[in-house]
């Protein structure tokens, strides 16, 4: 855990609409300096950037008006973390299937949207993420996407089985395994809301992916 201090991170999480606030928290109380982003000068000075859930194409959207889609791409080629969590995720993807919505389009991933159903179709369950530890991780589905195919420069990090609530990393024929987490080097993705859970340990892997790649 980072202390307050001023060497502690500073995080940006982008505050234009969707689950901004609950990032917030719990980046606060891992020790990081925090940053609310609206603005393109906002991003100047950041370690490391989270791009929320929420409505995707508002999001995106909101992006454009605000000038805000180049910064974060050359946020990106300097090579500070950038974590994209549910429409976030979306966001990141170089592939959504030919939908025409805006993209940060900068994560060889291709992405189907609203994958698991509607907002009613929500759900929760364990997923088991090796680079966490054994322990499996409480994920939390909304309207949630998932990633369809990982491109050579990226790595799956966690599958899910089709079937909601079932701890299932490989999945089997009838019911197979879709990919609901990824890394490509400075990039991050989850499907699901780890910031909605009080399991910080996605947040503390982030962290720790900003803190090696200041080392570099």
């Amino acid at each position: 855990m980072y202390t307050k201090n001023s060497n502690s991170p500073k995080i940006g999480v982008l505050a234009l609409q969707g689950a901004f606030i609950e990032h917030l928290k719990m980046l606060t109380e891992l020790g990081a300096s925090v940053q609310e982003v609206r603005l393109p000068e906002e991003i100047a000075g950041l370690d490391g950037l989270i791009i929320p859930g929420g409505e995707s194409t508002t999001i995106g959207k909101l992006m454009i008006l605000y000038n805000l889609v180049e910064p974060i791409k050359e946020m990106v080629a300097s090579g500070r973390p950038v974590w994209g969590t549910c429409a976030g995720m979306i966001l990141l993807a170089k592939d959504i299937g030919g939908l025409n919505q805006p993209l940060i389009g900068v994560m060889d991933i291709k992405v189907k949207r609203n994958a698991f159903g509607s907002q009613l179709d929500s759900f929760e369950t364990d997923i088991a993420i090796p680079v966490l530890g054994e322990k499996p991780f409480r994920g939390v589905f909304i309207r949630a996407p998932y990633i369809e195919e990982v491109g050579p420069q990226a790595e799956e990090l966690a599958r899910l089985s089709g079937e909601s609530g079932r701890l299932a990393p490989q999945g089997n024929s009838t019911n197979p395994a879709v990919i609901v987490a990824a890394r490509q080097d400075n990039l991050l993705a989850t499907a699901f809301h780890p910031e909605l859970t009080g399991d910080s340990r996605f947040h503390r892997f982030f962290l720790k992916m900003v803190e090696e790649g200041a080392k570099d």
